[in-house]
């Protein structure tokens, strides 16, 4: 092991030198934030005793981490929206394994989901409305939906593009480049603006189901063209000799095409999922608190002001732990379906 480190690391002149600058940076970035959060940093105290000090106030995160990672979800209930989280660490966990990709993982996720919705709403005497619904339950429940839905959306509008009749691809290159060329912001605001003004009289659709809409039909564009990529990548030798063989389009398409394109595109598409969770934080725009907009608000009491880059620090490390390991993830499922491949 130790000779691979070499051979990858110190090879030749050059990389040894840039390998031992970046050990040295690293060195540096966690020897400085090891002394600011550990030694200098103030775990027991009040505002003043933080104010006084030049470490971290972990002070702050201990006094407002409940309210960062939970927002104003009831006190009594907290235990629900902790449990949906385990729950989907447990699915994480059980979906990675390669020996769990089956025909009934589709079927496994809608149940995870209902199970997490379900904790998160309750019932009867126990019923939390969706407008106390926050942090990063909030951010996990918006990105996972957002990414499930859209996904396949993304597909149909790449294979509408990407076909010969000229209805569905003009449709497609409208909807795709009419989305793309609009920030997310403007879409949520006008799907909170705009919807409840075609609704029937009587009829209401909250503002997360709203949000959640904006946020499937912008992602749905991107995932468009990512897929495009993918489809646009596979040799018409491969369609002609299906064609050949007697199968039909969509045959074509679910059998020969889609299998190698989606392959093909999992670093973008990723990417893109990345992106997406992130964009979740600006349904503050309105009045959603996701986990940036609890550390935003968590800011705001005035007996602990001044006190943002440790709530910052923290929403940081949370978005970083969970990219970083969906980006683990697609590499492995990217080899997996290349070795299968």
């Amino acid at each position: 092991m130790l000779k691979d480190y070499r051979k990858k690391y110190f090879n030749d002149l050059e990389s040894s030198v840039a390998s031992l600058l970046i050990f040295c940076i690293y060195f540096f970035i966690i020897g400085y934030f090891f002394n600011w959060l550990i030694i200098e940093g103030v775990w027991v105290g009040d505002a003043s005793v933080c104010k006084s000090s030049t470490g971290a106030c972990v002070s702050f995160l201990k006094e407002k981490l409940v309210f960062i990672l939970f927002g104003v979800y009831p006190r009594e209930f907290l235990i629900r929206p902790i449990l949906g989280i385990i729950i989907l660490i447990l699915g994480w966990l059980h979906f990675t394994k390669k020996k769990n990709w089956n025909n009934l993982l589709f079927f496994k996720f809608l149940a995870l989901m209902f199970i997490y919705i379900l904790l998160l709403r309750g019932f009867n005497d126990s019923f939390v409305p969706t407008s106390k619904w926050g942090g990063l339950p909030l951010t996990l429940l918006l990105s996972i939906v957002g990414i499930a839905l859209s996904y396949p959306v993304g597909i149909f509008l790449a294979l509408a593009r990407t076909s010969n009749q000229l209805i569905p691809r003009y449709l497609s290159i409208i909807y795709i480049e009419l989305i793309r060329g609009v920030p997310l912001i403007s879409i949520l605001f006008m799907s909170s603006v705009l919807i409840p003004l075609f609704l029937p009289d009587g009829v209401t659709i909250n503002k997360l189901f709203r949000a959640q809409i904006a946020i499937i039909l912008f992602s749905a564009a991107y995932f468009a063209e990512v897929i495009r990529g993918g489809l646009n990548s596979i040799p018409k030798g491969q369609w002609e000799g299906a064609k050949s063989i007697g199968l039909n389009y969509f045959q074509i398409i679910r059998l020969i095409v889609l299998p190698q394109a989606l392959v093909k595109v999992i670093p973008p598409t990723v990417n893109t999922i990345i992106g997406m969770f992130k964009d979740t934080s600006l349904v503050i725009i309105i009045a959603l608190f996701d986990l940036m907009g609890t550390t935003k608000a968590s800011m705001t009491d005035s007996k602990w002001l001044g006190f943002s880059v440790e709530a910052y620090f923290l929403c940081a490390l949370i978005y970083f732990i969970i990219c970083s390991k969906m980006g683990k993830f697609s590499k492995k499922v990217e080899q997996e379906l290349q070795r299968g491949h």
